[in-house]
Formats: structure tokens, C-alpha cells, sequence
């Protein structure tokens, strides 16, 4: 039974990926919320991310050499200063651990967040079938304006060419990037390996036209500025290039990085130990609440004797995360690992709540992971995730209802 209305109504919903790596991905059932968490979990995040966008302004203004020991690759100093917009990042998401009765950020997804068509589409339509209330109601023509307006602001050319793109063969990618790609007219979509692009000239698209507007769905900075061509030339970047020439402008744009790197939140943490003025008493209190101890080594808890989590600085997905217990011992970890180059950072480890769902494979328990996106630094849609002790790209997309 579960299995045939899962799949009529998945069916019925137009280029979205239901099944991942021949997997379920998407269930068939909805976690029921009460407005009073909604709002609270909008709260926090709105808070968090206050701190982070804070954190911006700073990192801006110091030295390279701090920068490169955060793990920001030398290649990008000058790109990640740029101020192209007025927020640091158009499209963000938080990873929100329930804890007691608040909540715990361990990281934030300011480049090139996924789990967008789930949360501001999909989410509603389930909510329908299942006769609840859909808890991000409002929320896709918020995003579409967010997403509207940046590309407008990105440029001050009349009638911009603007081309979404992303890896075509990878389907969450390209349809989200389909998805996203409907709230600005006169755009077009070209895969990234359609994609032309000539030293301090300009990047085109396959049919030789100029872009002044790129809206690129993952494909991270970090990855970017390792593209090179068939001839080795390092066409990513001369992207970069282009964006700080002003020849090309990007979205999420060039300071997103700035705030990707997990390293920021060892700097957040290290700010509130040390009390510093730099955070207001309240943003204090918030950093307390709301965020978890944080460094760039662990001895920290290994003198405590407290568990901690070890990640790479641009890690994604999950990948290259190792989880230890209160003696430093290695007790989980993701079987991908691409990210071993990056530095790591290293986070103090709280049990994520687990829940039970409906699957494929029956009545399941999983950990729970909130994801809570941000507009524009302001709260939007929210949605769950429930897999392993590390969240990775084989968990659940379980949507939330009222």
C-alpha cells in the first residue's frame, strides 16, 4: 500500500528525483509540527544567522595569512572580499540539531545549499494529499522574489543575459536548477559543460552569447578554482577572475565562500570564549544557546573528555565526517572521503533525536537533522531529514506538516 500511493503521487510531481542512487530518498508521510515550534525554530534561525552574516564584516578585514590557516585556498582571498550585494548570501541553509527545548546550529550552507524544491514546493503538495497544514506556505514566492531580485541587483544592464546552470547528469542539480530557474524571466538554462569562457573576455553560453548573470546551483567555489580545460588551462579560475573584473557576476554571490567555510564557526566560538566585544551581551547569549563548541584542533576535548566530530572546512553531504567518544577514539565515520586535503575542524558531538518514519522498507527509526533555510539572512522554509548519525546524501527527505 505504501509503495503504490508513494509512487502515484511522486509521479504526479514534475521533474523532481523521488528516488536518489536508486534509493528512496523522498517518504510518503509527513512529521507533524505545532506552529509554536515553527516559529521558534524561525526564530533561532534568524538569530544564528545574524551571528554569521555578522561574522562577514570581520573576516573581510583580516590579514590573507588568517585566512589561508581557515582553510580559504590563497586563489580566492581578493574574490571572497567582493561586496556584490547587499546580504552576504541570497539562498542559505541551516543544519539545526534539536536540543532539549531549543535547538543546536552545526553548520550552515551559504554557497550552494540543496534541499530547496523538497522544502518550498514539494513540502505543500504532500501537505494537501496528507489534509495538513503546510508549515512553508508563502514561502516559494519569497524565494522566487529573493531569487528575481538578485539577479537584478547583480547588474546594472537593462536587459541582462542570464543563464542558470548546473552538472546535467546529476538530477538534483539540474532540476533544481529548473526549478529556481522559473522566477526570472527571459533566463535559460545551459549545462555547466556547455559553458564557454574566454580569458578576461567573458563567459558564454552554447550558442556563443555573452553572460552578465551566472546562477550556479552546486557547484562550489572550492571545486570551481580546481576546473581546468582539456588543454589544462584553469578556466575556473578565470571565472573568478571575471566576477571581481565585474565581467560576470554570480549568484549565490562571491561572498557566500566567505561564510561556507566551517572554520567560522571555531572563529564564533572563539570570540564568545574570550567574551569579546565584538558580539553584543544578547549575541552572547545567543552563541551560547545555539551554537556548539568549535575549534581547529581537538584537544580541547580531549583534556575534557568530551565526544567531538571531525570535518573538513568545505566538506558536503556528510562526506569525510568522522565522529569520536570521550577518549579520542574514532566510533563512526562516512565512507566517502573526498575531502581529506581540507582542513579539518573539529566539533563538539551531541546525539541527534531520532524519530520514527514510514518507508520502503517499513516503520523505521532515524536521526533527526532540521534544515532551516534563510532568504536573504531571514527565515523561510523549514524541513526534516532523518538518517544515520551522520547526515549524508543517502538520507530521507521527510516532510513536515501542522
Amino acid at each position: 500500500m505504501y509503495h503504490t500511493k508513494r509512487q502515484q503521487f511522486y509521479d504526479g510531481i514534475k521533474d523532481f528525483w523521488a528516488d536518489l542512487y536508486d534509493e528512496e530518498y523522498a517518504l510518503y508521510d509527513v512529521a507533524l509540527l505545532t506552529k509554536d515550534e515553527v516559529a521558534h525554530i524561525r526564530l533561532v534561525s534568524e538569530r544564528i544567522g545574524a551571528i554569521f552574516f555578522k561574522m562577514s564584516s570581520l573576516l573581510r578585514n583580516v590579514p590573507n595569512e588568517t585566512l589561508v590557516e581557515m582553510g580559504f585556498p590563497a586563489e580566492t582571498l581578493s574574490f571572497i572580499r567582493l561586496k556584490t550585494l547587499p546580504i552576504d548570501s541570497v539562498i542559505s541553509r541551516l543544519d539545526l540539531i534539536p536540543n532539549g527545548k531549543s535547538y543546536k546550529c552545526i553548520e550552515i550552507n551559504t554557497d550552494t545549499p540543496t534541499f530547496i524544491k523538497e522544502l518550498f514546493f514539494v513540502n505543500g503538495m504532500i501537505c494537501k494529499v496528507f489534509g495538513v497544514q503546510n508549515p512553508n506556505d508563502g514561502m516559494e514566492q519569497l524565494l522566487r522574489q529573493a531569487v528575481s531580485n538578485s539577479v537584478y541587483n547583480s547588474t546594472n544592464k537593462k536587459e541582462p543575459h542570464i543563464v542558470f546552470t548546473a552538472h546535467k547528469d546529476n538530477i538534483e542539480d539540474y532540476k533544481t536548477a529548473l526549478y529556481l530557474q522559473q522566477s526570472v524571466r527571459s533566463s535559460k538554462f545551459t549545462p555547466l559543460h556547455q559553458l564557454r569562457i574566454q580569458k578576461g573576455v567573458g563567459l558564454f553560453d552554447e550558442d556563443g552569447v555573452k553572460i552578465d548573470v551566472l546562477y550556479r546551483q552546486t557547484f562550489p567555489i572550492e571545486n570551481m578554482i580546481l576546473d581546468q580545460d582539456q588543454d589544462g588551462n584553469p578556466i575556473g579560475l578565470w571565472l573568478l577572475e571575471l566576477v571581481e573584473e565585474r565581467k560576470l557576476a554570480i549568484i549565490n554571490p562571491p561572498s557566500a565562500f566567505l561564510l561556507q567555510n566551517k572554520a567560522v564557526q571555531a572563529v564564533i566560538w572563539g570570540l564568545h570564549e574570550e567574551g569579546h566585544p565584538f558580539f553584543t551581551e544578547q549575541e552572547h547569549r545567543w552563541i551560547d544557546e545555539y551554537f556548539l563548541p568549535t575549534y581547529l584542533e581537538a584537544q580541547p576535548f580531549l583534556q575534557k573528555g568530551v565526544p567531538y566530530v571531525k570535518k573538513p572546512a568545505f566538506g558536503r553531504e556528510g562526506d569525510t565526517v568522522e565522529i569520536f567518544n570521550e577518549n579520542g577514539e574514532l566510533t563512526d565515520a562516512n565512507q566517502q572521503q573526498s575531502y581529506t586535503a581540507c582542513i579539518p575542524v573539529y566539533q563538539q558531538y551531541i546525539e541527534h533525536p531520532t524519530r520514527s518514519f514510514h518507508s520502503e522498507k517499513g516503520l523505521q527509526q532515524g536521526s533527526l537533522l532540521v534544515g532551516s533555510f534563510l532568504l536573504n539572512g531571514k527565515p523561510a522554509a523549514i524541513g526534516y531529514r532523518v538518517g544515520g548519525r551522520i547526515t549524508n546524501n543517502l538520507s530521507y527527505y521527510l516532510p513536515v506538516g501542522l
